[in-house]
């Protein structure tokens, strides 16, 4: 029997030798709600999800009704972004003016953006938020964060942001701007710092939800899971790379360090 594979898409699907379930695995919130226009059937399972119940993938993480259920990458949304600008400000005890990168086309965005403005808020800072859904509009972003005088930037958690990972990284790193990201995947590739669920262990666990649905489980009455813990990883050379000293407490917190 062949497990399902990830699809931002239904169309993707593949169907188990032997099984009478045809399974969707998705691990975004856009690929989730696309998955489910199409079919009310078809069991869906997602992963790298932030928060499932505001856009309405599932009535309730106790209870997610339907065909879809998963692994959360945040719990509920809450607070996620205020602790990015929590961890920004430790690493630069200055930080006083912070660019935000986002993206309204994603549902799990606006929370996240809203979490960021509190907390900003509640440390008197400047905040740029500024939208980017494609390759365009991203250049333009970058373009302004460029010359907006902001002194770090939050990139949120989206899959166009994953995608571009590697610009993002090497654009903060030319523009001498200490980063946080919502992956690990950033700063295994260069970037500053990053705060989040770990992925590799929501697809892991999603697994185990496509194999119980496999076996005859119904998605109604797997109730979503949400991360055991969350990652904070540093990478010190990038910090280096930037005339920046990580203090000691933070890098004591670290689940992750890169000399």
């Amino acid at each position: 029997m062949r497990k399902a594979a990830k699809t931002g898409s239904p169309a993707s699907s593949p169907i188990c030798s032997g099984c009478r379930w045809t399974c969707l695995w998705s691990a975004s919130e856009v690929g989730v709600l696309a998955a489910q226009k199409a079919t009310t059937t078809v069991p869906i399972v997602f992963a790298g999800v932030s928060d499932p119940v505001t856009p309405g993938i599932v009535t309730s993480l106790a209870r997610p009704g339907g065909n879809t259920t998963g692994i959360t990458f945040g719990v509920g949304g809450v607070g996620f972004g205020g602790k990015w600008v929590e961890l920004l400000k430790e690493a630069v005890p200055g930080l006083a003016h912070v660019a935000v990168l986002a993206n309204a086309a994603d549902p799990q965005s606006a929370p996240l953006v809203r979490d960021i403005q509190a907390a900003a808020r509640e440390w008197h800072m400047q905040l740029d938020v500024l939208d980017a859904e494609d390759d365009t509009n991203l250049e333009r972003a970058l373009a302004a964060i460029g010359t907006s005088g902001a002194q770090g930037l939050i990139v949120t958690n989206t899959p166009f942001f994953a995608a571009n990972r590697i610009k993002l990284v090497q654009f903060a790193a030319s523009k001498r701007l200490p980063a946080m990201y919502f992956f690990k995947l950033f700063v295994d590739a260069g970037g500053l710092m990053s705060y989040g669920g770990s992925l590799e262990e929501s697809y892991r666990r999603a697994a185990t939800y496509v194999d119980k649905i496999l076996k005859g489980a119904k998605p109604a009455d797997l109730p979503v899971e949400q991360p055991m813990k969350f990652e904070l990883a540093i990478n010190v050379q990038a910090a280096k790379q930037i005339g920046l000293t990580i203090p000691p407490t933070l890098l004591f917190q670290a689940d992750k360090v890169i000399e």
